[in-house]
């Protein structure tokens, strides 16, 4: 039955500390079909890296899936049952540390309870061993070491724990160990419970190796109840008091051992009622005396031993007993009796029951899926495996489980087919039968050893199947005779492995025997027992390397030779597995039948025997076999030798051949080692049937050895001839191996060239020399030292992949230093040798030198980009893997940056809050560095600082109200010092340094003597304005600003028409520009005195720019003067030319005329001012046809005209401004010119015998009539030609005809006013209605009346005729002299043109000639109308103008006039005196 019992929950617990940590997987093949042919060519192949790990797994190809060959029905087998606790070593310690406890004081009549401390069971194993480490009790307690051993315990510490194991050990454990060191018993001090039953010790008699079941585990259950309550009780209690302690029952309940019982005759119940007082006794109480002091006193405390019946005082004890003992109480002499008989050897007991296959696995899957309380296949193996190992090193839980294991495949059947087996084997499946991999074929095969061993060997030689269950487990062991295995799982869930090498077999074999010595104190061949395991992780952290692997159905796993391997089945499986041995094992056999001669085991076969067998076979033996078997046959026969030597000096001369290969193992073990003899034995009369080897000749008998008999199976003779045979078989492949071994051995000058290997290789296909060892080695040599030849020249000759200077990263070729120091070293430690050598190590002293000097170069924090980029350079031919070239590459990248960082520093205006970032992260980017953080914090530093100031001065230049020029000078002067190119700070700067400048302007504005201009105002506001400064004058300046502008406004509404295109300064200027050709005026034949720059005016841009430049309010009327002078020249040279259109010189029809420049046709008007004609259908009519005004075509019509009242206004408003511009100038020179006008006006009326313009305005009758009704003016050319009228004018207009000059230039000035007068209109009507009496009768009377008023008119007139020349000189005197030199040679032929004009026009026109002579072209104005000019040039050239009539000019030279008088005098001319004097 199924026996166990575990903590509810236990494997749904959390990680712990101690919790189970997975070794490294062991390697995993899986051959090809190829590979997998020959299992033992593969097991050799896989050799050197499987036995490194000591398992390994072979899953086969996927199609190789051997048929279940087992009877299922016919397989019935006892399995072994399993207490996991008990299996683990240190556990089983405990365990049994706890019986011999309990049965010490069992046997001193007390119910042993073991406390809680801490909420858990004490561990009193723990605790003695630690108190023992420490040196005892006495000196535990003397140095105050409790603590620290609670905290060795695993006690958290400051709760006083000390103290309580202090109580229990002297409670417990003083007493034990005072009867161990031989001391009489003390009285055990802890409290006898009367309430308790007996508790007895459990029996280690039930615990056996295959001892027969007890009646007590019949009815045993598969899971053992915990007593639940008890458990809770325990936990609920406080840990800070002393726990209830845990009686014995309840604990050897847990760990479910029974007690051992000592025998006990029956009783009656008188003699149960017996008490042990000698005065309740019915015997003679002088019968007993107490054994320590002699007397038989103190009945009532005589105590009597219930094993001799001794009889002891309480108080004669040591120590003395308080109370008597309720139980059974044993004498200190007994006690000694019974607790020093021998443990006996611990074993798995045998399973009551008999299974079937089918009923084994029903009942495995029934325990695993209650255990985990989830179907089989679901539990994890993780899970499992954590489970397992928790369980074996617990003493509170047992879990029991059962183990069908070493069932014999010869009685039952093997899983695999075998021929002529009951199971019958399908065709397609008869490969299996002769398959290397069956189990049965195997160990058998002609490459394994085992084949030559006569006898079968169950589980050796036969295969052994194994049945198992969840946590079933294989305990550490090693094959025998050290031997290689093998483990086929055919179905079923997966078996977990642990294994170590085989050179680690010593190590864990040390490491058992330290962490449970007693355990082998009892069974120095406890390994060999298959009844022990240990946690690998405690193997590990005592270094021995463990491997682990989780072998699936269908896979195979190899134990290597001496590999201690264990394990445990994660659910129901079935196993077959079956020893093998090779060539390679042949010493390691040996060695290992000398290993069980030190521990006293039987060998499974006989070495030598199997030796000898095949010597005898030498013939059909293979050479590589040949030659193991004669080497380990000439160690045989050496120390066989040696030991019959040594047999017959010590006395035995007695010999005797013995067929000892006929014998049975038994019947011819040593009796002393248990070595199964073959060569020989010694045997003794004395003792029939026994025998030993000749290692234990002592050990025999104690007779003389000369009544010792040598019993031999083979003579010396008889041996020596075998080993020959043997030798010459293998005297071939001797003699190769020889010179194989030499030339591998080889040093230095010795070795020889890799065409060497590659013969012997050669020489060993040749002559079929079998794998081996030694032909494996030459291989891998050979291929090592080809691999190494081929990478030594691809090192040397720069066969590399492509790889860049700024590149990083390892291409696969790449060696690092270290493997390429290490393959030097290995080019120099293979045994062949390589020309290559020497050059790589000359290759690899330039790198270790390159090194060498990047470690300088990388400790020096300020290295120049060149020397590390020469480095990375160097480096680029090395095709080896430099770990300084990331860092010099890194190195590299931060010099850069440094050096860009210092670049900018060094130019403050460069270095932006833009590059500043750019740097920063960059800088962030890179390696950290002490340079590159010192750098960092540095531009760190500068760009927190600049930011900052950059954002405190946006915020003051964006203030609003600005802030005073003091405050933005402070801040200005705290950031003089930051090394940085910041905008805004340069914008403080400018801002301040500009708001000086404005302020100084306004302060020179404000204290000048001048008026300032408009457009400086204007400009000096905006200036203000964009100041991000607190201006005080500026509001002021604004103020001003704004008046101009409001009163530009109201002159614009005063003079401007509704929609006109007309500016404002066009209306008030005099009109520089009359039709598209206007002629350039007279006046740039003037000289400039003052020889300044000549002003040019020919647009209003001109004017506007000529009056800018003006210093003051007279310089701009006076240049407004020469634009009226050019006006006036420009508008007669326009009227003429208008007025010829109408003269019969030409047909009508090719006039152009009008706006729309076609013929004259119908209806016309005609401008007052220009003359032009225009249809009256084109232009627009006079609104009012009782209009008194003159008409004037649209471009004549520029303004409103407002009256004089109405302007003066606003020019005395510009005035109190103070401030000059271009339209007030214009506006003062219009009110000047108007005044002007007047003036003249009256003067000409007065002067020519007009009425009063005013009177005359009143009086005078209305020419609406003749206007409106019948046209005034028609044309004679017209009328002339043809019969019928083609045009005719709808008004009136001043006839022209004996029209003076004055008169005209009056009225065409007063129509060019653009200020409406009285007198303007007065004049037009007279001039309209009454021009000839008005005119010669005003002139006659005015003479005749005031003769005095003509020198007044001369005297006026000259006046402005000097002021006019004075002007006309200073402004066209530099024009003309640039094109005196050019009109000099087109003189003469241009005075010849001229004059005719002059005559054409004279003949044809009427006095307005004068007018009409007027000219565009630089030529007539050059020349002078003087009689024999003297055409003076150059700078000579100065002129005067006629002050008559004329108003001609004439060189100062030849009309003999000097400049002084020119400017001081007036100048008539000839022609003018005559005139006047006539």
């Amino acid at each position: 039955a199924l026996c166990a019992t575990v903590l509810h929950g236990a494997h749904q617990s959390g990680p712990r500390p101690d919790e189970f940590k997975p070794p490294q997987e062991c390697p995993v093949f899986e051959p090809s079909w190829e590979e997998f042919a020959d299992p033992f060519a593969y097991i050799n192949k896989i050799r050197p890296i499987a036995e490194k790990t000591g398992i390994c797994k072979v899953r086969p190809p996927p199609d190789w899936q051997p048929p279940f060959a087992c009877d299922v029905d016919r397989l019935h087998f006892t399995p072994r049952i399993q207490r996991l606790n008990e299996l683990e070593a240190q556990t089983r310690v405990k365990l049994n540390f706890l019986d011999q406890i309990a049965k010490f004081w069992e046997l001193q009549g007390c119910s042993l309870k073991i406390p809680h401390v801490e909420r858990k069971i004490l561990d009193l194993y723990q605790l003695n061993k630690n108190v023992a480490d420490e040196g005892g009790f006495d000196i535990v307690c003397r140095d105050r070491r409790w603590t620290a051993i609670a905290l060795k315990m695993g006690f958290a510490p400051g709760k006083a724990v000390g103290s309580h194991l202090r109580s229990h050990y002297e409670r417990l454990l003083y007493p034990y160990n005072l009867f161990q060191s031989g001391a009489n018993l003390l009285e055990p001090t802890l409290p006898v419970d009367t309430s308790d039953e007996e508790c007895k010790p459990p029996d280690l008699t039930e615990r056996q190796h295959f001892v027969e079941p007890t009646e007590s585990c019949c009815n045993s259950a598969h899971r053992a109840k915990r007593m639940r309550a008890e458990v809770d009780a325990l936990v609920a209690q406080s840990h800070t008091h002393l726990s209830e302690e845990l009686l014995l029952k309840p604990v050897i309940q847990i760990v479910q051992l029974p007690l051992k019982q000592e025998p006990i005759e029956p009783v009656s119940e008188a003699d149960k009622n017996k008490s042990r007082y000698k005065k309740k006794t019915s015997i003679d109480v002088d019968l007993y005396m107490c054994l320590v002091c002699g007397s038989g006193s103190d009945e009532d405390r005589l105590l009597l031993c219930d094993g001799c019946d001794a009889s002891y005082h309480t108080f004669c004890l040591i120590p003395p007993l308080h109370d008597i003992p309720k139980g059974d109480w044993r004498c200190p002499k007994c006690l000694a009796q019974e607790c020093s008989k021998p443990q006996e050897a611990f074993g798995f007991e045998q399973a009551y029951r008999d299974y079937s296959l089918r009923a084994f696995g029903e009942m495995a899957d029934s325990f695993k899926s209650d255990y985990f309380n989830m179907p089989v296949h679901m539990v994890p193996t993780e899970l499992v495996e954590k489970e397992f190992w928790r369980l074996v090193s617990t003493i509170e839980e047992d879990v029991t489980v059962e183990y069908g294991a070493d069932i014999a495949s010869k009685e039952f059947g093997s899983g695999f087919p075998i021929k002529n087996g009951r199971f019958k084997v399908s065709e397609k499946d008869e490969k299996y039968l002769k398959c290397g991999w069956n189990l049965n074929n195997m160990a058998m095969m002609d490459p394994s050893v085992l084949t030559h061993v006569t006898a079968d060997i169950c589980g050796m030689t036969l295969p052994w199947l194994y049945v198992g269950m969840c946590f079933s487990s294989f305990c550490w062991h090693i094959e025998d005779h050290w031997s290689y295995s093998i483990n086929y799982l055919h179905w079923g869930e997966p078996k977990t492995w642990y294994g170590a090498p085989g050179f680690a077999a010593e190590q864990l074999e040390a490491v058992m025997k330290k962490l449970a010595p007693e355990l082998f104190q009892i069974q120095p061949d406890l390994l060999h027992q298959l009844v022990t395991i240990m946690n690998p992780n405690t193997l590990m952290s005592y270094g021995v390397p463990i491997y682990r692997t989780n072998q699936c159905a269908g896979e195979f796993v190899i134990t290597f030779p001496r590999a201690y391997h264990s394990g445990f089945n994660q659910g129901f499986n079935f196993a077959e597995a079956v020893n093998f041995c090779t060539v390679d094992w042949m010493a390691l056999g040996r060695q290992c039948v000398d290993h069980y001669r030190l521990l006293h085991r039987y060998c499974v076969f006989s070495h030598d025997e199997m030796i000898c067998q095949m010597a005898s076979k030498a013939n059909s033996l293979d050479v590589v076999l040949a030659s193991a078997v004669q080497k380990d046959m000439k160690d045989m026969v050496r120390e066989e030798q040696d030991l019959r030597d040594k047999v017959r000096k010590m006395g035995v001369l007695r010999c005797e051949q013995a067929e000892y290969d006929l014998l049975q193992d038994d019947e011819r073990q040593c009796a002393k080692c248990r070595t199964t003899c073959f060569l020989s034995a010694i045997t003794c009369p004395c003792s029939p049937g026994q025998l030993v080897c000749l290692h234990h000749i002592q050990d025999l008998c104690s007779c003389p050895l000369t009544n010792y008999t040598l019993n031999y199976r083979f003579t010396l003779d008889d041996l020596y001839p075998m080993m020959n045979v043997v030798k010459q078989r293998a005297e071939t492949y001797d003699e190769w191996a020889s010179r194989v071994t030499e030339t591998l051995e080889a040093k230095l000058d010795k070795k020889k060239s890799l065409s060497v290997f590659r013969s012997l290789i050669n020489e060993s296909e040749s002559k079929m020399f079998p794998d081996n060892d030694l032909l494996r080695q030459l291989r891998l040599v050979t291929q090592d030292a080809e691999k190494c030849f081929s990478v030594a020249q691809q090192l040397l000759n720069g066969k590399r992949q492509t790889r860049y200077r700024c590149g990083g990263g390892k291409t696969q070729s790449q060696l690092t230093v270290q493997e390429l120091r290490s393959f030097v070293r290995q080019l120099y430690n293979i045994p062949c040798s390589l020309p290559q050598a020497p050059k790589l190590k000359d290759l690899l002293n330039c790198i270790e030198d390159f090194q060498q000097h990047s470690e300088k170069v990388l400790m020096d924090e300020a290295t120049s980009t060149a020397v590390i980029q020469s480095l990375l350079d160097v480096s680029f031919h090395f095709d080896v893997e430099l770990p300084e070239l990331p860092i010099l590459r890194e190195r590299l990248e931060q010099a850069r940056w440094l050096e860009g960082v210092q670049q900018t520093s060094a130019q403050p205006s460069t270095l932006t809050l833009e590059t500043m970032r750019r740097l920063i992260d960059q800088g962030v980017g890179l390696t950290p560095h002490p340079s590159v953080e010192k750098g960092m914090a540095h531009l760190q530093e500068l760009l927190t600082v600049s930011e900052h100031w950059e954002e405190k001065t946006s915020i003051l230049l964006k203030a609003r109200p600005p802030p005073s020029i003091e405050v933005l000078s402070e801040a200005a002067e705290k950031v003089v010092g930051i090394p940085a190119y910041l905008p805004n700070c340069l914008m403080l700067k400018d801002s301040i340094s500009r708001a000086r400048e404005w302020l100084q302007e306004a302060e020179a504005f404000q204290d000048g003597e001048s008026i300032p201009l408009f457009d400086k105002l204007s400009d000096m506001v905006l200036r203000g304005q964009a100041i991000p400064v607190q201006l005080d004058p500026l509001k002021h300046l604004e103020f001003l600003v704004t008046e101009l502008q409001a009163w530009k406004e109201s002159a614009a509404k005063t003079f401007l028409m509704k929609n006109s295109h007309f500016t404002l300064l066009e209306v008030l200027c005099p009109r520089f520009e009359v039709g598209a050709g206007s002629p350039k005026r007279k006046s740039k034949k003037a000289k400039d005195c003052s020889k300044k720059k000549m002003v040019k005016l020919d647009c209003l841009s001109d004017v506007e720019k000529a009056l800018l430049e003006t210093k003051d309010t007279t310089s701009a009327l006076a240049t407004l003067g020469e634009v009226r002078l050019r006006e006036m020249w420009a508008l007669s040279s326009i009227r003429a030319a208008n007025e010829s259109k109408l003269l019969p010189t030409a047909d009508c029809m090719d006039l152009k005329v009008c706006v729309c420049q076609n013929p004259p046709m119908g209806a016309m008007l005609q401008c007052e001012l220009c003359r032009d004609a225009f249809h009256s259908v084109c232009v627009r009519a006079p609104s009012d046809s009782r209009s008194t005004q003159a008409w004037l075509c649209p471009d004549c019509r520029r303004s409103e005209k407002p009256s004089l009242d109405k302007v003066l206004p606003l020019l005395a408003s510009l005035q109190r401004i103070q401030v000059r511009l271009p339209e007030g100038d214009a506006l003062h020179y219009l009110v000047e010119r108007t005044v002007s006008w007047q003036q003249r006006a009256r003067q000409v009326s007065a002067s020519c015998g007009l009425p009063d313009l005013e009177e005359s305005f009143r009086t005078s009758p209305s020419p609406v009539g003749k206007v409106s009704h019948t046209p005034s003016l028609k044309c004679k050319w017209n009328r002339t030609s043809h019969d019928q009228m083609v045009f005719y004018t709808e008004q009136r207009c001043i006839p022209l005809q004996g029209l003076s000059v004055e008169l005209e230039e009056l009225m065409v000035e007063g129509l060019l006013l653009q200020v409406s007068l009285p007198e303007i209109t007065q004049l037009y009507h007279v001039l309209l209605n009454g021009l000839g009496t008005h005119h010669t009768h005003g002139r006659t009377s005015q003479q005749e009346d005031d003769p005095s008023d003509g020198d007044k008119r001369k005297q006026f007139n000259g006046a402005e005729k000097k002021a006019k020349r004075r002007l006309e000189r200073e402004a066209l005197e530099t024009e003309r002299r640039g094109k005196a030199k050019k009109l000099q040679n087109k003189r003469q032929k241009m005075n010849k043109e001229k004059n005719l004009e002059r005559r054409a026009a004279s003949t044809s026109s009427s006095p307005r000639s004068d007018f009409s002579q007027s000219d565009d072209s630089e030529e007539e104005m050059a020349m002078c109308p003087a009689e024999g000019c003297q055409q003076p040039e150059g700078d000579e050239v100065d002129w005067v103008q006629c002050d008559g009539s004329c108003n001609q000019w004439f060189h100062q030279v030849c009309v003999g006039v000097t400049a002084e008088l020119a400017e001081k005098e007036d100048y008539v001319c000839v022609s003018c005196t005559i005139s006047d004097g006539r």
